[in-house]
């Protein structure tokens, strides 16, 4: 019997470490979204300072343990058996679905997924008790730690509403004094404010954290309680005088120097709070085992009382915890997509794609703030609003300068009340959800900045939406999932639990290793957006794309020729992909307007862009369409071409792609070949006719339905609109780049 805990103890120091990695995948967004955002250094030297952070902080988490082991049920009701049951299976499910949101990008709560799992797990586990022993005369709620439990998940809940409002708040009064055109007034507030955020980190942190340490020694706290206020003036005076020296000779932005040192702190916040959700259950289940080898006592009879005294979690495993979050940081792609999502949802964009669609709730809520914000406006006299307008008025930004998605004071605050509020809940023992105060602080400050205009705030609160529906989503599928995997491993013994594992472990390799999804980039800053820059978009991208939608839709027609279903849906969502990226990249032109240079060449170059990228795009439309009704029209199970309709297809895709190479070289080509081309494509164009007037004259002869009649001359009128539209193209792209060698400067 000892063996079978010995493997299920080994299964969970395993599955500890894919937890770290999936974990900080996900709750990576939570100290890297404003540096990132603001681009204040290059991504690697972000990582480093918030790996750094981490590492530290990991150390000032040992009191956090506790919630693990008692936090949420009551050990003494559970014999040994049935606490690693309920270990393991929280470990399980706990991997399993964070690696899952991950995937999809959506940030989630690490620490809701384990405070349910716990529960669920736990819940699950007593009512197998009492279905076994019905007249115990207990209840489920005996082996619930109620109290704590609802404190937890009330403190979480609550967190929502007070960060929110922190960040509106918070950033609303630091923009009013700095305004958007802060330069002014940051030669002589700048030091201040920069004084205060490092004093406010230092004090919360360090000094209301150090508790926690697992290093910290009784004789240091109370020197540290007995000079708290001096520790913190001389801090501030210190830093506040650096920070002025540096600006007034140096010029130097501490703006900077406070978000690095955010990030460093929200970084070791997060390790201090959130270590106890990766790491936490196997050490409880660590201490159980060794409990239950020196008892000699049977693991169905030896209740857990030794769960109830206070953790002492060795230093080294700490570390090691955090050396493993380190890595995560530098390696973990997952970590950046999660990064993206809340960057987008904050960014200050000026309309272009957003993440998240709309919806009827955010509609509704966006029309209702509308109304309310003009009521509140009548309150106040005319000459407030105009002062509050003035100050709050934003930089209009120069030609070649990219538009950060927010700047560097709303950065700042989003990382120091975001580790402030961490800091706090930390030293009150409480598994705040990281994710859900820095994600909504995030979305305060960029709310009281504007970030959400009449342009983007229906997007922006349904994504807000759609990532707290899926935190009640987390709850939900962690105590469900975790109780349902507890009740299999009580029935299934080591068998389930090595099924189980292998599972988890292809299902990490397989998603961490092998994604189907392409990383998603942040915007590049060009050195200088021109004609020759635009040419050689253009020139690189023209014959790909339309290499691209031929082989597309030449592999639509083939597959639907041989009713192929499975590989027409995947050739169906390549063009719905296609389709997608050549929108995006038909929307440069917006960018390229403001980062563009203003010589009339170029802005002739940009027009031209947009023409070829419009009629690419419109191409792409059709090529979703088409793929979509061979699709429907095999899945409803119709029957498809034979003889001389099948073979007209297939030549009609020969033509076009002979039609395309004649079309790129002539645009690519310096000499003028403007007749071969009119030549080709009225080829091309009598080709599609004569098919047209075949099928027409003969339709009884081929004994077609309407609807596959319709289908037919639908691709025969797609394939005109591919010719008439790449011929226009590779017009355009010709003129494009006799402009470029005609005007070189």
């Amino acid at each position: 019997m000892e063996l079978y805990f010995v493997v299920i103890l080994t299964f969970l120091l395993l599955l500890a470490a894919f937890d770290l990695f999936v974990g900080v995948s996900n709750d990576a967004v939570n100290f890297l979204t404003s540096a990132v955002g603001s681009r204040i250094a290059p991504f690697k030297v972000i990582t480093m300072v918030a790996g750094l952070g981490v590492l530290i902080g990991a150390t000032f988490s040992g009191g956090m343990m506790e919630v693990a082991r008692s936090g949420v049920f009551n050990p003494q009701m559970f014999t040994f058996e049935e606490v690693m049951i309920i270990f393991f299976a929280v470990m399980v499910t706990d991997v399993l679905m964070l690696d899952i949101f991950n995937s999809f990008g959506l940030p989630t709560s690490t620490s809701v997924s384990i405070v349910f799992e716990l529960l669920g797990g736990a819940v699950a586990m007593a009512m197998l008790k009492l279905f076994n022993h019905p007249l115990s005369g207990q209840s489920v709620a005996d082996f619930i730690n109620s109290e704590k439990a609802l404190k937890i998940i009330s403190g979480i809940l609550s967190s929502v509403i007070i960060a929110f409002t922190a960040g509106i708040i918070i950033q609303y009064i630091v923009r009013l004094i700095f305004t958007f055109k802060y330069q002014k007034i940051y030669r002589y507030a700048g030091s201040l404010f920069g004084g205060i955020a490092i004093t406010a980190i230092l004090y919360f942190l360090v000094i209301k954290g150090a508790g926690g340490a697992s290093f910290m020694r009784p004789e240091y706290l109370e020197w540290i309680r007995n000079h708290t206020l001096t520790i913190l003036l001389y801090t501030f005076l210190a830093t506040t005088f650096f920070f002025q020296l540096s600006i007034t000779l140096f010029k130097a932005n501490i703006f900077k120097v406070v978000i690095l040192a955010g990030t460093f702190a929200l970084a070791f916040a997060f390790a201090g709070n959130d270590l106890v959700n990766f790491v936490g259950v196997p050490l409880a289940a660590l201490d159980s085992f060794n409990a239950y080898k020196v008892s000699a006592m049977a693991a169905d009879s030896m209740t857990m009382e030794v769960l109830l005294g206070a953790a002492r979690t060795p230093t080294a495993y700490l570390l090691l915890s955090g050396l493993i979050m380190v890595a995560t940081l530098t390696f973990s792609k997952k970590a950046r997509r999660v990064t993206q999502t809340s960057v987008n949802l904050s960014s200050s964009s000026r309309g272009a794609k957003e993440q998240f669609g709309s919806s009827v709730v955010a509609r509704a809520i966006t029309r209702s703030s509308s109304n309310f914000a003009k009521v509140v406006q009548q309150l106040f006299p005319p000459g407030v609003h105009n002062v509050i307008n003035r100050r709050m008025a934003k930089v209009k930004p120069q030609k070649g300068e990219v538009q950060l998605p927010f700047d560097h004071i709303r950065a700042s605050i989003n990382l120091v009340v975001s580790a402030i509020l961490i800091a706090v809940a930390t030293s009150l023992t409480l598994p705040l959800s990281t994710t859900y105060v820095t994600f909504m602080v995030a979305m305060g400050s960029s709310l009281a900045d504007g970030a959400w205009d009449r342009e983007s705030a229906v997007y922006r609160i349904n994504g807000v939406l759609s990532v707290i529906g899926g935190w009640f989503l987390t709850a939900f599928c962690a105590f469900t999932c975790c109780g349902l995997v507890a009740v299999v491993l009580f029935f299934g013994g080591t068998i389930v639990a090595v099924i189980l594992l292998i599972i988890v472990l292809l299902v990490l390799i397989k998603s961490n290793f092998f994604p189907k999804r392409k990383e998603e980039a942040l915007p590049a800053k060009f050195d200088k957006v021109d004609k020759i820059f635009i040419c050689h978009n253009v020139n690189n991208s023209v014959s790909l794309y339309f290499d691209s939608i031929l082989r597309i839709y030449k592999d639509a027609l083939t597959e639907f020729l041989d009713e192929n279903l499975s590989t027409l849906r995947k050739t169906k969502n390549k063009a719905i992909q296609l389709y997608d990226e050549m929108a995006a990249k038909r929307g440069e032109y917006y960018r390229f307007a403001y980062e563009g240079s203003e010589d009339k060449v170029s802005s002739d170059a940009r027009y031209y862009y947009y023409r070829i990228f419009t009629n690419l795009k419109e191409i792409g439309s059709g090529l979703k369409d088409a793929s979509g009704m061979a699709y429907n029209h095999i899945n409803n199970n119709h029957s498809v071409y034979r003889s001389t309709l099948r073979k007209n297809l297939l030549v009609m895709i020969e033509d076009l792609e002979d039609l395309r190479n004649t079309l790129i070289e002539y645009a690519q080509s310096p000499f003028h070949g403007d007749d071969r081309v009119t030549e080709r494509t009225n080829q091309s164009i009598v080709l599609i006719n004569s098919l047209q007037h075949q099928l027409l004259t003969r339709i009884e002869r081929h004994n077609l339905s309407l609807r596959s009649c319709e289908l037919y001359l639908n691709y025969l009128q797609f394939s005109r609109d591919i010719i008439n539209r790449f011929s226009l193209v590779a017009l355009l792209q010709h003129e494009l780049n006799e402009k470029c060698r005609i005007n070189p400067d």
